[in-house]
């Protein structure tokens, strides 16, 4: 009994075995790699990629296009391999029974926790980096090149069954066969106020150089009304109407940046922003609200015989609606979208760290083909968090689910998941 206890005090960590497998999991890693670099490559470059090429967009600028773009498909591929590689290792390890043999020779767990641990915190922060600098960093350099391949060539701007926003005018189109366009719809606002609706069965779409992009429709339907009175509209029929839409428009609608392109330190400044605006009209409304109740409670107290009598239904309906407005506030879309995207920029490249937890214990009950049953395990994992980010996000925006959970879940599940099979494998 007393050998026993002296060959368990004696596991240690071993700097050798640590290198050995730190170098296995690199490149298990790197294999993993190339695999989601690849997939996520082909879902969201080369279809762009295939988009721009059918405007016959010189090559060489396709490929700085592909290039800048480079760095989120970066930030998507490594958490994700890092789970994919640690599986790998880990199984082949044990299914070759290394594992135990450096359990018999002494070693504990922690020669092959420690490696794998390392290596997420590394492929977190790089992911991390590479999310919340080069990306940000990319997307300028993208929409500068855009931007010279839309002054060149306005008619990229315009696709198939698409809503494009522009500063004053919103488009929407049908099918578009080379030039022409089926089914155009324009909602835009003149510089004096005057909002109308243009509709036309087609359209023909011109490059119009330095100018931009004109829309030459036939049997075109406007109406139009001033802002201020609703009420007052006209109509009208005209055989033929061109309707431009400048480059400077193109360009300003091409150049906004959304919450996902940012880094962490711009998105939190304009989540303060944001929070700050919807404070100031939260006060707003909540001023309206008391203006509008002290003035029902007036109408009421004074009884049927006063001329505000006659009044305290509209006070009424105001109240109601400065109320329901009141309570949209703190709901307001943008800012759920800014603090998802937040959150999202933490939990996906740290992503890597939660995983080897979970990929080691994995691993450790591997029997046989460790490697190819790590391999396989591990892509659905992958999928199913992915599943659990869209979901999450996706209840955030249409439940109002916390931003913060529905980003983080994931990760922390993940980790519970872990901890608990490594729990049970090390106590046997």
């Amino acid at each position: 009994m007393r050998k026993v206890a002296i060959t368990e005090s004696k596991r240690y960590l071993s700097s050798t075995v640590f290198r050995y497998i730190m170098g296995e999991m690199l490149f298990s890693f790197f294999i993993s790699f190339l695999f989601f670099f690849f997939i996520f490559f082909v879902n969201q470059i080369l279809l762009m990629a295939r988009e721009v090429l059918t405007k016959h967009v010189p090559m060489e600028q396709v490929a700085l296009l592909i290039l800048f773009s480079l760095p989120t498909v970066i930030a998507m591929a490594a958490p994700f391999a890092s789970l994919v590689g640690t599986l790998m290792t880990v199984g082949r390890l044990t299914s070759d029974n290394e594992i135990l043999v450096m359990l018999s020779s002494g070693l504990s767990y922690k020669n092959i926790f420690l490696p794998a641990i390392v290596v997420g915190i590394v492929i977190s922060l790089l992911s991390f980096f590479t999310n919340d600098v080069l990306l940000p960093a990319g997307t300028v350099q993208f929409n500068k090149l855009w931007r010279r391949i839309l002054v060149s060539t306005p008619t990229l701007e315009m696709e198939a069954n698409s809503v494009k926003r522009f500063q004053d005018t919103v488009i929407v189109t049908g099918d578009v066969t080379g030039n022409s366009i089926d089914s155009v719809l324009i909602l835009d606002r003149t510089g004096d106020g005057e909002r109308r609706i243009i509709m036309a069965s087609n359209a023909e779409l011109k490059d119009g150089g330095n100018e931009g992009l004109s829309l030459d429709m036939e049997k075109a339907f406007i109406q139009s009304s001033k802002e201020i009175v609703r009420e007052d509209y006209d109509y009208a029929t005209i055989g033929f109407l061109q309707y431009w839409v400048s480059n400077e428009d193109i360009i300003q609608a091409v150049l906004s940046i959304s919450p996902r392109e940012m880094s962490s330190r711009d998105v939190r400044s304009a989540i303060i922003n944001k929070s700050a605006e919807i404070a100031l009209r939260a006060n707003e409304r909540k001023g309206r609200v008391a203006v509008q109740a002290h003035a029902l409670e007036s109408a009421l107290r004074a009884g049927p015989a006063s001329e505000s009598w006659n009044r305290r239904t509209a006070n009424l309906n105001n109240m109601r609606r400065e109320v329901q407005a009141l309570s949209g506030i703190n709901n307001d879309r943008t800012l759920v979208i800014h603090l998802i995207e937040y959150y999202k920029k933490f939990s996906v490249p740290f992503g890597a760290f939660f995983f080897v937890f979970l990929a080691v214990s994995l691993g450790l009950m591997a029997k046989k083909s460790g490697q190819t049953v790590g391999f396989i395990f591990g892509v659905i994992i992958a999928a199913l968090y992915w599943s659990m980010l869209f979901i999450g996000q996706t209840l955030g925006l249409r439940v109002g689910t916390p931003p913060f959970w529905s980003m983080w879940l994931p990760n922390i599940l993940t980790l519970s998941a872990g901890l608990i099979l490594a729990a049970v494998k090390v106590r046997k």
